[in-house]
């Protein structure tokens, strides 16, 4: 089984990040202002990437922890 390296790993976890990114960000102009979060597109940029940042560390250590566990589930 070839496991992913991980600069592989991180790649994988930014562009499933920044997909994320943009369908969220287009979500978030039609869905906040029925809750009453009146926003500009600035902030709500800002706010994506605050998001952003802290799902790609999230992704890529899920990855990562992944990746460990299924090495050592097929190496004993």
């Amino acid at each position: 089984m070839i496991m992913q390296n991980r600069l592989n790993s991180f790649i994988e976890s930014v562009v499933n990040v920044i997909i994320g990114f943009l369908i969220n960000f287009i979500a978030n102009i039609y869905i906040l202002p029925l809750f009453g979060f009146n926003i500009t597109i600035n902030q709500s940029i800002q706010i994506g990437l605050i998001f952003t940042l802290i799902s790609i560390i999230r992704s890529y250590l899920i990855r990562r922890w992944f990746n460990k566990v299924i090495i050592k589930l097929f190496n004993h």
